[in-house]
Formats: C-alpha cells, structure tokens, sequence
C-alpha cells in the first residue's frame, strides 16, 4: 500500500506572485456590472470579447509572470538588463495570449502593468507598502529596452495625437491613477460597509473619473472620454454603486458608453493593477508565507 503526501506544496515567491496577478485578472473580468467593458451579464461593448476568453487569456499569462517575478529574483535590482529581460518575457508572454485567444487582444496593457508591478513586488519583498512597489516599478517603467519593437500601439498612438498619458506614462509615474484614486476609494467604500464586489467598482469608477483612458479614446474619441469621466463621478457622487441612485446613473453610464462603442479598457487593466497591489500590500491569502 502506497502513502501519499496531502501536504499542499510550498509555492516560491515568483509562483505566488503569478497566482496573485492572475487572480487579479480573473477577478477584474468576473466584476459586475462594469460599464461597457466584459462582464457576467455579456461583452459590453465588444463584439470579439466574452468572459471565458478573458478568463482564458488571464490563466495563459501564468507562465510570464512567474518568469517576471523569477528574472527580478535573479538580476536584484532595478536595471537595464531586468528592464530587457521584462520586455522579452512580457512579448513572449503576448504571443501566447495571441495563440489562446485566437489573435484577440485580451490584456496586452495588463501585461505592461502587471509585469512591472509583479517584478517590483519580487525585487524587494519585505517592503510591500503600494508606494514603495510602485516606485520601483516605475524606475523599471523608465528604463529604455533597446529590443523593444518601434512601432507605436493604438494606444500610443491616440496618446500622442491627443496630448494624453498613455500605459506607458502612467506606469513611469508610478501609477497614479492606482495609488491616487482607485486604492484610496476601495479602501473608503469597504469602510463604508459597501462591500467588498461594490468597493471595486467603486474603485473602477474612481480610475474612470479622470484617466484619459486611450481605449476609450480610440473607439470614441473626446467625447466618449467626456462621457466616461463625468458619467463616472456622477455615480460617485450618488453615492457609489452600493447605493439605488447609483446604480441607476450607472446603469445609465453603461448605456451611453456602449452606444458609443467606447469600453474603458486602459481602466480596467489598472483595476486589476489595484486588486494586485491591495493583495501585496495587505498580505492576502498568506502571501507573507511567500517569502
């Protein structure tokens, strides 16, 4: 008769981080009812988008955020070569989301963030205060990776044609949209008693309210990101989506945002950058026990 061992393996630090921003992915897509974007009640403003594929991609990005948090690990400071290696991976890593979703661009931006942010937490991890995690993620976020490809992405593109901060601005400022408006309104909303599923929509919404999000700007435009902010502090302002007004002016948010065809992608990504850094930073899930 054989034993087995029923002890629960010991993740490292590289395989819980991946476990971490995975989560925060799946999490993010599994929110509702978010504004246009995929969610359980549908695809929003998307006609190439459903929740299992979100789910798909998230769960394909395993691989590349471990190898992030393992070359952090390797090199142990902020430098040239982990900035290239960072690029390498993060590529390698989009190639594979590519081939799951079929050639959909699921989470290329969340990549950019999360992989910064995985491989901050990893560098330095008896100090997962937000700000320290997304200082050095954004000395990484400034370094120039000499192999990265030239061409600009749409969503550098609408960046430079609006005037506007796009994924790679926000991250080499150390993600003020995170540490400024969604971490604080989560953690406001939660003390309220909103609940947990509401404080993140919240959080969503407070990202919306004043990110020029380039998502939105290439599918709507100026106005669509006029919409997008005010239509998302009019929901702060009723009192979040925990209270019946607020979910009434968001609800009609959702309607105004999908009848543009504008879905606050760039937002969501930093969502999920949020939901990240909250776990790091309060130790969720044992995630102290990783060290």
């Amino acid at each position: 008769m054989h034993a087995f061992n029923l002890q629960p393996k010991t993740l490292t630090l590289a395989e819980r981080l991946a476990d971490l921003a995975v989560d925060a992915l799946i999490d993010e897509a599994d929110l509702s009812p978010k504004p246009a974007l995929v969610d359980r009640r549908g695809n929003g403003a998307h006609t190439d988008l459903h929740l299992g594929l979100m789910h798909a991609s998230a769960l394909s990005l395993w691989p590349a955020f471990k190898a992030m948090a393992d070359a952090a690990i390797e090199f142990g400071e902020v430098g040239l070569p982990l900035r290239e290696a960072l690029g390498r991976i993060g590529r390698d890593g989009e190639q594979t989301m590519l081939a799951t979703t079929n050639g959909v661009n699921t989470h290329r931006g969340a990549i950019w963030a999360l992989g910064l942010l995985v491989a901050a937490a990893a560098l330095e991890c008896t100090n997962t205060k937000a700000s320290a995690v997304t200082l050095r993620a954004a000395r990484l976020a400034l370094l120039d990776d000499r192999y990265a490809p030239r061409p600009l992405s749409h969503g550098a593109q609408v960046a430079q044609r609006y005037g506007v901060r796009g994924a790679r601005e926000e991250a080499q400022l150390g993600f003020p949209a995170v540490i400024q408006r969604a971490l604080p309104q989560l953690k406001l909303s939660r003390a309220a008693g909103h609940g947990e599923q509401n404080a993140r929509l919240d959080a969503l919404l407070a990202i919306m309210t004043t990110l020029s999000d380039t998502c939105v700007l290439y599918r709507a435009g100026e106005l669509g990101l006029q919409t997008m902010q005010v239509g998302a502090q009019a929901v702060l302002d009723a009192g979040g989506s925990a209270s019946l007004a607020g979910r009434r002016r968001l609800h009609e948010l959702d309607q105004q945002l999908i009848a543009l065809n504008a879905s606050p992608g760039g937002a969501a990504d930093l969502l999920a950058a949020c939901l990240f850094i909250d776990r790091i930073e309060s130790g969720d899930g044992n995630f102290q026990g990783a060290f």
